[in-house]
């Protein structure tokens, strides 16, 4: 679908508009109200033509073309969508159908998609990704102000070789460093360890910085993610878990460890068991902010683990699927990708 000016005149004014590929995933923003409850809804029940549609002004932005992708909840996101949408984006880009890609996508796993399509997509295009937290239906509704702002800042030339953006509630955050940190709030996004890099509003897209230099990573082979499990650590822990994903075949493991990535001792013999089976083991955090380093509680080096830096574990899983899909398994040579930037 092309959204055609309102008028001749401004069908004139808008000759010279950037050209901007919307694909839409579902996700709250395409929601609608249920009566299960005062705030219940249904995700991915709106086309991302009806959510255009219903954005004042955004014709006079950026000739927009939109295709639908999928029409899900973001907690029902997959690895086949996400091979769909990089192998739209390089088409679009290739065949110079648009000069930038704006996505919408539910909110509960934005970042992770973010992070996937910054590791493998590799243009000066921009990509941006946005949602709501509310779905149309409902007072207030977030989506067209999102939408409308993540159209300005695809159709930015400031935006360009600035990797994957998210843009929802006037901030513009880098893909590396977004995360959810609030289940219900409008401000939901926050950039940990980094800060947004930018803002914007009806009137202006404003960054604060220079692009920061990312990791490039060929896509995986097959459309195919090696299996990797997350496993969550706590006070009283025993290696079961650990034990388990191990006898279940998978080809990594992330720690999403206390502190800067501690588990207890059973644990920590369950992790050595799954390093002499072959696995990468990383360990991150769950607690939100800072950095996982190499070697300060734990010897990752007698251990021959890898430390997540900045990554939390959705990301550091994710980032360890791609490596090891490229037939990347020295730690060492894990550990570099990780630390990349750093």
């Amino acid at each position: 679908m092309t959204v055609q000016p309102a008028s001749a005149g401004e069908g004139q004014a808008a000759a010279g508009l950037p050209r901007v590929l919307v694909l839409a995933t579902g996700g709250t923003i395409a929601g609608k109200a249920d009566p299960r409850s005062a705030i219940g809804y249904d995700a991915g029940s709106a086309t991302g033509q009806q959510l255009v549609e219903a954005v004042p002004g955004v014709d006079r932005l950026a000739h927009l073309q939109v295709e639908q992708i999928s029409n899900i909840p973001s907690q029902d996101m997959n690895h086949k969508v996400w091979f769909r949408l990089v192998e739209r984006i390089n088409t679009a880009f290739a065949r110079h159908e648009a000069d930038a890609v704006v996505i919408t996508h539910g909110t509960d796993t934005m970042e992770e998609t973010a992070f996937f399509l910054d590791t493998v997509l590799h243009h000066e295009q921009p990509v941006i990704l946005t949602g709501s937290m509310r779905p149309g239906s409902a007072i207030s509704a977030d989506g067209p102000a999102n939408l409308y702002e993540a159209v300005k800042v695809a159709a930015s030339p400031q935006a360009r070789g600035r990797g994957v953006l998210v843009v929802l509630n006037d901030t513009i955050h880098a893909a590396h460093w977004v995360s959810k940190a609030d289940s219900t709030a409008l401000q939901t996004f926050v950039s940990r360890n980094a800060g947004p890099v930018g803002i914007v509003d009806p009137a202006a897209v404003r960054f604060y910085g220079p692009a920061r230099v990312r990791l490039a990573l060929p896509l995986p082979a097959g459309e195919q993610l090696p299996a990797v499990d997350v496993i969550y650590a706590h006070a009283d822990m025993d290696g079961r878990q650990i034990d388990e994903s191990v006898r279940a075949g998978v080809k990594g493991l992330v720690i999403a460890g206390m502190g800067d990535g501690n588990v207890s001792a059973p644990a920590m013999q369950a992790l050595d068991r799954a390093v002499k089976a072959g696995l990468v083991i990383v360990r991150s955090s769950h607690v939100g902010d800072g950095f996982v380093n190499r070697n300060v509680e734990v010897d990752d080096d007698a251990h021959h683990f890898v430390a997540s830096y900045d990554l939390n574990p959705q990301k550091a899983r994710l980032l360890l699927q791609i490596l090891l899909a490229g037939g990347v398994q020295d730690v060492a040579a894990v550990q570099q990708a990780f630390a990349f930037g750093y």
